[in-house]
């Protein structure tokens, strides 16, 4: 069965079972799938009395589910079920955030896929997606700062830009993944700064963040940002990422990227009141009189490449560098996409 289809079927499946009646706090309202598993049972979906959703899996009566998932998002656990003719023992998967269904929804659509696919081991299949999934429901960690949301604002707006024109291009998103530049396809490269200060002075980090692709060229974009307080002014962190997610046509991938840059949907609460206008923003192209330090500069001035951890501040607030014109820098765009292809 394709993703597709089985999205509907299980969306379907849900609402139908929303729309019914609770019987009992510790009762579910189930709807079997046309996916069968070992022994010629059925997997199902479920919603409880609380309206959480719930995908079940069924699995022998002596097989144990691994511990440790109990919310506050996800929770895990061995449920029997019996009605008038059958008694099923399941690994009852359930999302206790209603706000996230749409990612549970993926996240099922995953163990489903899956499980499919191996019917002989059904909840090895559930652990293995699970595995996969774990960082985007990771509790874990300290919440983003308000540097570090002002620097994934600044990607985010460029990557939308880039979704817009290929659903695919979260693939050239490589910042979080600790690539020199924030987004590259090879010999085009897209470097984002971003900062809620006065002036032009993006930091720079390390030697290589503005030496060009071999052959190739690097853009410098610049997003001078102004904090606002609530309302409905500006637009936050939150509201970019639900439009990266509708643009792109792999969620699960850009979640994880999501993850890695250290934004998880468990947080979304903390960063919805932090909102940004976009008071400037610049392209420049990073060439010859470009100011900076790198480590092409330094090798073609014959001094030896000796230190490391190199940081340093550059100053755009002056008419020079000039920047790029709208037309050129929609080339720019059309360049990455382009050879990405």
């Amino acid at each position: 069965m394709s993703e597709e289809i089985l999205r509907s079927l299980v969306e379907e499946r849900w609402t139908a079972l929303e729309a019914e009646q609770t019987t009992g706090e510790r009762r579910l309202r189930v709807s079997h799938l046309p996916i069968v598993v070992e022994h010629d049972n059925p997997l199902a979906v479920a919603v409880d009395h609380r309206g959480f959703r719930h995908v079940l899996v069924p699995i022998p009566a002596h097989r144990r589910v691994r511990p440790g998932l109990d919310g506050p998002v996800l929770q895990l656990r061995k449920r029997p079920l019996e009605d008038d003719d059958t008694y099923q023992t399941y690994a009852d998967l359930a999302c206790l955030r209603s706000d996230l269904n749409d990612l549970f929804t993926e996240l099922c659509i995953d163990v489903l896929s899956m499980a499919e696919g191996h019917p002989e081991n059904p909840l090895k299949a559930l652990h293995h997606v699970l595995d996969r999934w774990r960082e985007l429901f990771r509790t874990q960690g300290s919440p983003l700062t308000g540097e570090q949301l002002t620097g994934l604002f600044g990607e985010l707006a460029v990557l939308c830009r880039l979704l817009e024109k290929d659903p695919s291009a979260h693939r050239l998103w490589l910042g979080p993944e600790g690539h020199r530049h924030d987004f590259s396809s090879g010999s085009t490269a897209v470097e984002v700064k971003a900062g809620t200060s006065a002036g032009r002075r993006p930091r720079i980090h390390g030697l290589d963040q503005l030496d060009r692709p071999t052959a190739g060229s690097l853009a410098l974009v610049w997003f001078r940002l102004q904090p606002t307080a609530g309302g409905s002014l500006g637009t936050s962190v939150v509201e970019l990422v639900d439009r990266a997610n509708r643009l792109c046509d792999d969620e699960g991938s850009l979640l994880a990227l999501l993850a890695t840059a250290g934004y998880r949907p468990v947080d979304a609460d903390r960063y919805q009141g932090v909102r940004f206008l976009i008071e400037e923003e610049r392209w420049y192209e990073v060439g010859p009189g470009f100011p900076g330090i790198t480590t092409r500069a330094l090798i073609e001035a014959g001094l030896p490449v000796s230190v490391q951890n190199v940081e340093y501040t550059i100053d755009l607030s002056g008419d020079l560098p000039v920047t790029l014109t709208d037309e050129e820098v929609s080339q720019v765009i059309d360049d990455i996409l382009q050879e990405a292809r």
